[in-house]
Formats: structure tokens, C-alpha cells, sequence
């Protein structure tokens, strides 16, 4: 019999209450097999379960915690912040110090929208491009998850893929009707589209660097040809950077790549480790948005002078830290070069695919990946439970913990086999 601890006493007692226990299936652990960990607590790279267990952490809160975990300055002006009021419904100083933070960074969100999600803020700009454009149809990808909205499900990749869901049921046929699905990076079947439907197309939705189907570094080429599509049919250009604003430099990945969309969506990093998303863009197309338009959105907690205050504080941080992006792309190729050797070492069949500090880890089998995982868990390292899933690095890891990340893999193949 399974000796009892904290963590999966507090897990029955979690299905109690809780559906599945959880609220994001992929928390569940069912694609390995296994209860989840419980976490008590974070500090810096590490996470720490109820029975005392230390991990190094490579979830990071699905990415979230570029700069580790409970950073003093951020807990502190969390604090700080909370002394003066938890939400008013509207319009405070730290939302306006946010904004003005980002638009510096990245400049072409000349205006921003904040909300409180990702999924938020993607269907927030999915509906100004709407507007804007005066059309309905819009192009996703296949396997890209882009929130839970119900025309956005189909084929999403991520937590769906995780648990072998094409797509959600509850969601009625009509509302996917307008949601063109393509395969990403086939510029043969986006011109067939575009020639075919281009009149009709108010958006094109991509991640630039995809997180949700497992890591997919960007075919530059296939967004320059987007970008020219788009323009030419006069359809929008909505970059997903919900996972990678501020991931691989002080401002948005569409920067780094050298194309430039339509609109931003932002979240994540931008919230300091509390929940926040935003969307932005040129004058042209955001003062369509009520109250300077006629395209609706609205929430009672968007622009938390709490969350906001968290986010500042965060960016402030990384503006200081800017420098220090490639460090940690370096302890990412320098993790990755590495489990790829060990997996040769052993003869075991492993597809790695990571671009900047994002890595993420495919198996031939998927009982291999559970095997691996929950060897991994036992020797102290916490991966994405999925590997549909990315894992992340933060300023907080050091070569210590990568070292020891390493030896971890070596002794988890090595019982493997």
C-alpha cells in the first residue's frame, strides 16, 4: 500500500470540493499517470510540496515567472500597493505608470487594453479586429491554443491535446463557423486561403514563437509572408505573445523577429505573477474600442491597481535585467545540448525543440515521458506535466540548478533502460 503523505491528502481532499481537484485540467497529472504535486510555496527557481519535498522548477507558472519566484522587490510593492485599496473600478495611477511601460518597450502599442487573462485579452482583440474590419471570418492554427474562448478551441493544442480533445464539447458548430483552422507554417495553403477567402478574413491569430504544442521556434519567413498577406486584403495581424512578451528580451518577441503585427496580445510576465492580460496597438485600429468606438469590452477588475502595481515593479526589474537575457538562453541551450546527449547516451528516442529560455521535451512513446517525469519529480526537479507543454527559465536559475537538472536526467535514463 501507498504510504500516505500531505500532498495526496490535500489532493482527495481537493476532489472534495474542486472538479477533478484542480482548476486547469492539465494540473490533474493525468497525462502522467500520477497525483500532482500540491505546492506550498516558491522562492527563486525552487517550489517546495507539503511534505517538505525542494524542486527545481520549470513551470514557472506555465511562464509567468520570468524572474523566479516571491522576487522581494515585487512582494514588497504587492504589499505597498494593497495598503491603499484591493480595487476601485477605476482608472489609478499604477494602471497608467503599466501602460506607459509597455508602450516604451514596445512602441507599437501606441494604446493597450487591460483585462485579466490571456484568453481576455485574445478575445478582446479578435473582436476589435472584428470591428475594425467589418468582417467575421478569422484564421488560427493547428495545435495553437489561444485561450478558451468557443471559436478558438477547435484544434488548440495544449491542455486539449493533453488529454487527446480535438475539441471541447459544449461548444455549438456555429460558433466555430467564422474560425478558419490551417496548418501553421504552410505558405502554399495561407495564400489558398487568403485567395480564396482573403475579402471575408478580419484576422490572422499566431503565437510567433509557438508554447502550446510543445515548443515551435519561428518560421520568419512564414510571418513576413502574413504580415504581406494580411496588409494586402486588409485583414488584421494579432501576434499571441501572451507566453512570450518579455521572454526573450525587454519587449515583445514581434521586436526580436523583426515583423510587425496589427495588434499585441500580452500577459503572463507583464503581471509580476498575478493575474493580468492586455491587448495594444496602433491609434488606428485600439480607438475603435469603447468608449472612443463602437467595438465593446469591459471588466470590473481590469487595470488592478494590485496586479498593475505587481507588473511595474516586474518590467522595472527586467528593464535592469535586459542585458542579462542571454545568460539565460545560454543555461537553456546549455540544458538542452545536454539531456540531448544523455539521450543518446542511452539510445532513447527524444525530440527537443527550445528558442530562448523555452524548452520542451518529446518522447517515441508516451509512457516514456511518464516514466521520465515521475523520476524526475522524485529527484527533485518539476517539469510541465504534459509535453504538449513548455518548460521555462527564469533570471533565478543558475548553472547550480541546471548541473543538477542534468545529473537528474542522467540518473532518470539510466534507470530507464
Amino acid at each position: 500500500m501507498a504510504k500516505k503523505t500531505v500532498n495526496s491528502e490535500l489532493f482527495s481532499e481537493a476532489k472534495k470540493y474542486l472538479v477533478g481537484g484542480v482548476d486547469s485540467p492539465v494540473r490533474a497529472f493525468n497525462y502522467i499517470g500520477r497525483d500532482p504535486v500540491i505546492i506550498k510555496k516558491g522562492r527563486g527557481s525552487k517550489v517546495y510540496d507539503h511534505d517538505g519535498n525542494e524542486y527545481i522548477d520549470y513551470v514557472l507558472s506555465w511562464g509567468s515567472l520570468i524572474l523566479g519566484h516571491a522576487l522581494p522587490e515585487v512582494v514588497n510593492a504587492v504589499k505597498a500597493a494593497a495598503n491603499d485599496g484591493f480595487s476601485f473600478g477605476a482608472t489609478n495611477i499604477r494602471e497608467i505608470e503599466l501602460a506607459k511601460s509597455i508602450r516604451k518597450a514596445i512602441p507599437f502599442a501606441e494604446k493597450i487594453r487591460f483585462v485579466n487573462s490571456g484568453t481576455e485579452a485574445v478575445m478582446g482583440a479578435v473582436r476589435l479586429a472584428r470591428g475594425y474590419t467589418g468582417r467575421d471570418e478569422i484564421v488560427k492554427f493547428e495545435n495553437a491554443y489561444h485561450g478558451h474562448a468557443d471559436y478558438l478551441l477547435a484544434k488548440g493544442g495544449s491542455g486539449l491535446a493533453t488529454l487527446s480533445i480535438p475539441s471541447s464539447a459544449g461548444v455549438p458548430k456555429d460558433f466555430a463557423k467564422h474560425t478558419i483552422i490551417a496548418p501553421i507554417n504552410d505558405s502554399q495553403t495561407i495564400e489558398k486561403i487568403f485567395r480564396r477567402s482573403g475579402g471575408k478574413i478580419a484576422a490572422v491569430l499566431i503565437e510567433p514563437v509557438g508554447g502550446n504544442y510543445g515548443v515551435l521556434p519561428p518560421d520568419i519567413d512564414f510571418l513576413k509572408r502574413l504580415k504581406k498577406l494580411t496588409a494586402r486584403h486588409g485583414s488584421v495581424l494579432i501576434f499571441d505573445e501572451v507566453i512570450t512578451g518579455f521572454r526573450f528580451g525587454f519587449g515583445s518577441a514581434a521586436q526580436k523577429i523583426g515583423v510587425i503585427p496589427d495588434l499585441i496580445v500580452l500577459g503572463k510576465i507583464i503581471g509580476g505573477g498575478l493575474p493580468i492580460g492586455a491587448y495594444g496597438g496602433g491609434e488606428k485600429i485600439m480607438r475603435h474600442l469603447a468608449p472612443s468606438g463602437t467595438v465593446y469590452q469591459a471588466s470590473t477588475f481590469a487595470g488592478n491597481p494590485i496586479v498593475a502595481q505587481s507588473g511595474l515593479t516586474a518590467l522595472n526589474a527586467l528593464k535592469e535585467l535586459r542585458g542579462d537575457y542571454k545568460r539565460i538562453e545560454d543555461l537553456t541551450k546549455y540544458l538542452v545540448i545536454n539531456i540531448w546527449k544523455i539521450a543518446g547516451k542511452y539510445k532513447i528516442t527524444l525530440k527537443i525543440d527550445s528558442y530562448g529560455s523555452m524548452f520542451s521535451l518529446k518522447f517515441a512513446k508516451k509512457n516514456t515521458f511518464r516514466s521520465f517525469h515521475k523520476i524526475m519529480l522524485e529527484k527533485g526537479v518539476y517539469l510541465a506535466p504534459s509535453e504538449f507543454e513548455a518548460n521555462f527559465l527564469s533570471f533565478a536559475h543558475t548553472k547550480k540548478d541546471v548541473e543538477s537538472t542534468i545529473k537528474a536526467v542522467d540518473a532518470a535514463f539510466r534507470r530507464m533502460t
